[in-house]
């Protein structure tokens, strides 16, 4: 969708190297501020060992002894006190149709500071933890019940992430799992169960996020269907549709 310029791209990132990895390779429709996204309340960002670990919530040291390899990653390095801005207090990011976050632990910070933000989105892609490496951060269940108030369902598994169990090595590998769930990335959309809730313009987005960035043909057709019914598109029959879309 970036390479036919049929979107632009706004992201945060506020450690300093990261970003001007994120600068140097941007293209003309991608934008990347320094900005922490949050509640718009002052607090610690912690800097760890691992970039990939940096979060605003502190990083709990008896967890990441469970798991291979998460006690060096997790080492906090620098605390830094920092203003987080609410995604709601943004002007540069406009409507928002999708949202996409890896914010570790914080993310039902981000949701609760960008409601109104998120009223007009049809997709979220987060990361959950099934066992939470920070303090204080939120269960799966809770992500779960959160998005749900914000008119969002589940809709794929986006990604999973198994991890052994410390101290038990696999093929002297750390990072080889047996069967104990770690992470994952969760998508919800918006839910087209009761479409009545849904705008035209967000079935034609979440048609189109469906299709280019989850390949979800069943989902995409779901929302012509729906499209169809409210006469939003010229064609007699989705199968025609999806025909000249190249849906398969």
């Amino acid at each position: 969708m970036l390479r036919l310029g049929l979107c632009t791209v706004i992201g945060f990132e506020p450690q300093t190297e990261a970003l001007a990895a994120l600068q140097n390779r941007k293209t003309p429709f991608e934008t990347y501020l320094p900005d922490v996204i949050g509640d718009g309340e002052e607090h610690f960002l912690h800097v760890t060992a691992a970039s990939g670990m940096t979060s605003l919530l502190e990083p709990d040291v008896a967890r990441l002894a469970l798991f291979n390899g998460f006690s060096d990653w997790g080492r906090v390095v620098d605390r830094i006190r920092l203003m987080t801005r609410r995604l709601d207090d943004i002007e540069a990011i406009g409507a928002i149709d999708m949202l996409k976050l890896d914010v570790q632990g914080a993310e039902i910070m981000v949701f609760r500071g960008g409601t109104q933000s998120l009223e007009r989105a049809v997709v979220v892609h987060t990361e959950v933890s099934f066992i939470g490496l920070y303090k204080g951060q939120p269960s799966l269940g809770q992500l779960d019940l959160e998005l749900r108030h914000l008119g969002f369902i589940p809709h794929a598994l986006a990604h999973l992430k198994l991890w052994p169990i410390a101290p038990v090595v696999y093929d002297h590998d750390i990072r080889k799992p047996m069967h104990q769930l770690l992470e994952a990335d969760l998508v919800y959309v918006r839910d087209f169960t009761h479409p009545e809730g849904m705008s035209d313009e967000q079935l034609k987005h979440l048609a189109i996020l469906s299709h280019c960035v989850y390949g979800s043909s069943d989902l995409t057709h779901r929302c012509i269907l729906m499209m169809r019914d409210r006469r939003l598109i010229p064609w007699n029959t989705p199968e025609e549709y999806l025909k000249r879309a190249h849906i398969r």
